[in-house]
Order: structure tokens, then C-alpha cells, then sequence
């Protein structure tokens, strides 16, 4: 048998092969290039993830703005609505009759007038005779018969009005036109005439645009 001849390597030898590269065989190139394929798709993956969460932010945010600038418009169209429909109530309306301080002449009275401060009428200036004089002509052309007036004690401004067939009386007061507080009077007693009440006390007219009743 032949003798296998030992090989021995000189130390310069041993110490070049050893600090050479070494090469990678094909199996670990494949996974080498397999695993960096990999990340590179991660990080894609990552980049194009966080752009559609981007993108779904500036979304929602722009339906926030809209529903915000939708629900002003709206709030908006709704206050000019109540607003025209308020002017075509109050345009539909009656007029309001303007109030003019009672100065007229020419209306004597032909009712009795008591003065409860001076049962002599020493109080009863010329204003409240014409002021009286009118109103019982305004009743008159109501179909209303006034049968007399008296001023309570303590008034300088109110009178009162007793009218034929009606129980109680009408308060009415010098600050407000005559006409005015007659048809306000007239239509009270219509109203309790439609609810049944016959017998009342008296009927107050001397605030605009409401009447009370006892």
C-alpha cells in the first residue's frame, strides 16, 4: 500500500487562506437576496399605508368642514325663513291705529258725568268733557248706548263708562284715543258674550293691545 505523503503548510500559507473571504454558496446568496426583497416590500408596504392613512385624514377632515358649513347655511336659511314669514304675519295684520292724544273740540257730552273728588264738577276740566262727548259718540256708533260717566276718586286720568243693559262699566283712560278703546271695549264684550258670561264688573281698556275683565 502506497503511503499518503503528509502535506504540511507553511505558516504563511496557513495564515493567507485563513484571513481570505470565504465564499457564500448559492443556497446562502438565495436567502441572503430573498430576506432583502422582503424589507425593501415592508418598507413600501409602510410608506404607501401611511400615505392612504394621510389621504383618509384630509378626507375626513374635509367632511367635517363640510357638514359644519352645511349646517350654518341651513341655520342660516332657516332664521330668513321665520324672519319672512314673521314680516308676512305682521304685514297681514291689522293696522295698528296710531294713538293721538285726545284735543278735540266740539263734542259736548249729553250724559251725566260724576266727579267722585267734587260732586260738584268742580274737577272735571274741558279736556275730560271732550274727551267724554267723543267716546260717548264713538260708543254710539257702535250700537252702544252710554248712560253715564263718573271719574273715580283719585283719577285724574281714568273715567269710567256705564252703559245701558250691560252690568258692570268700561274703564278707559285719557292717554289712548277714544275710538281705540271703544272697539277694544266693543269687542270684549262680544268675547264674553260668545263664552256665556253676562254678568261682570268691569271691563278694563287702558293698556294698548289688552283688556281684562271682572
Amino acid at each position: 500500500m502506497g503511503r499518503k505523503k503528509n502535506q504540511h503548510l507553511s505558516p504563511e500559507t496557513e495564515s493567507s487562506s485563513a484571513s481570505s473571504p470565504r465564499l457564500a454558496s448559492r443556497r446562502q446568496n438565495q436567502k441572503s437576496t430573498f430576506k432583502m426583497g422582503r424589507t425593501i416590500g415592508e418598507k413600501r408596504e409602510r410608506l404607501e399605508t401611511a400615505n392612504e392613512r394621510a389621504a383618509a385624514r384630509k378626507k375626513d377632515k374635509k367632511k367635517q368642514a363640510f357638514r359644519v358649513s352645511s349646517t350654518t347655511i341651513g341655520f342660516i336659511l332657516l332664521i330668513l325663513v321665520l324672519l319672512f314669514l314673521g314680516f308676512l304675519f305682521v304685514g297681514n295684520g291689522d293696522p295698528k291705529p296710531i294713538e293721538v292724544p285726545v284735543e278735540k273740540a266740539g263734542y259736548e257730552p249729553t250724559i251725566p258725568i260724576t266727579d267722585e273728588d267734587s260732586p260738584a264738577g268742580q274737577h272735571i276740566t274741558s279736556r275730560m268733557k271732550s274727551y267724554i262727548g267723543q267716546a260717548e259718540r264713538d260708543f254710539r256708533d257702535l250700537g252702544l248706548t252710554p248712560a253715564r260717566a263718573v271719574i273715580p276718586a283719585g283719577s285724574i286720568r281714568e273715567v269710567d263708562f256705564y252703559l245701558e243693559g250691560r252690568p258692570g262699566f268700561i274703564k278707559m283712560t285719557l292717554d289712548r284715543d277714544t275710538a281705540v278703546s271703544v272697539e277694544d271695549a266693543e269687542r270684549m264684550l262680544r268675547y264674553l258674550a260668545s263664552i256665556g258670561v253676562e254678568n261682570f264688573s268691569y271691563i278694563d281698556v287702558r293698556l294698548d293691545q289688552k283688556a281684562f275683565w271682572k
